[in-house]
């Protein structure tokens, strides 16, 4: 039953691709319909961001890269770890609403469920890894690039099964408990402090205490990402620990949507 119900998640993109594809292409091209800005949105929201993190952090209180990225200015560091944060916040945040905004369709039309937080998470890392893509053409530019960014994808391959996992767990249990759209907002924002994004890990001179921010997993994502892109070099730490709380979050937000789906129609 375990392994029938895994099987089942893990395929949902390949199984039901046409539907996969269809749902996919119309959250995309949702997110510019009736917009003057269209697309521009996807690069200048996060670079408003950065501009004011930039501002406060890097100018007001003077905060620098870490130790081992001085050779990079403080824009740079953050930019690095910030746009994949970007795609990771963005689609924990429209979790909560996932299941519950195509109530209707539920309710009336009998398809696979699942395809909905994986259509829900593929578009957040879709749009906002060109965003990405677009800093590291201008990295390479400036002679950034080295052999290392071919490990970019891997990383990313992992951050969205993580994200993916958690956005299955949120979009079912929100079903249940409306009131996760407002829990996990304020999570989002404490979370996105207490990751070392908008200041450097280095500012705390107490190892033990720094160790202590190995237990969040984006901890570790920004810093693989900023360690291959600014300085072409893996901590393996981070490796060992990406790899299986990703895969563990990932199988069991499957498994658990996957176990509970059967009750959204009664509920919604």
């Amino acid at each position: 039953m375990l392994l029938t119900l895994l099987r089942e998640w893990m395929m949902t993109p390949f199984t039901h691709y046409r539907l996969f594809h269809n749902f996919a292409k119309q959250d995309f091209l949702a997110q510019f319909t009736a917009s003057i800005g269209g697309f521009l949105w996807l690069i200048i929201t996060p670079i408003i961001h950065i501009m004011i993190y930039t501002f406060v952090f890097g100018v007001l209180f003077g905060m620098r890269p870490a130790a081992g990225f001085e050779e990079s200015s403080f824009v740079v560091f953050m930019m690095v770890g910030y746009l994949p944060w970007f795609a990771f916040a963005d689609s924990i945040g429209k979790s909560t609403g996932l299941i519950i905004e195509k109530a209707s369709l539920i309710t009336k039309v009998k398809f696979p469920v699942q395809i909905i937080p994986v259509v829900g998470s593929v578009i957040p890392y879709l749009t906002h890894a060109i965003g990405f893509g677009l800093l590291l053409l201008y990295l390479a530019t400036q002679g950034y690039w080295n052999w290392m960014w071919f490990y970019l994808p891997f990383i990313f391959f992992f951050q969205f099964l993580f994200a993916l996992g958690l956005v299955a767990i949120l979009s079912a249990l929100s079903v249940f408990l409306r009131d996760l759209q407002q829990i996990v907002g304020l999570a989002i924002t404490v979370w996105f402090f207490l990751t070392p994004i908008i200041w450097p890990i280095s500012i705390i001179e107490d190892e033990a205490r720094r160790d202590i921010f190995l237990l969040n997993p984006m901890h570790s994502f920004v810093s693989l990402y900023r360690e291959i892109v600014l300085q072409g070099q893996v901590t393996f730490i981070h490796l060992q620990i990406i790899i299986p709380v990703s895969l563990i979050v990932y199988f069991f937000g499957g498994w658990l949507f996957m176990k509970i789906k059967q009750a959204f129609g009664d509920v919604l």
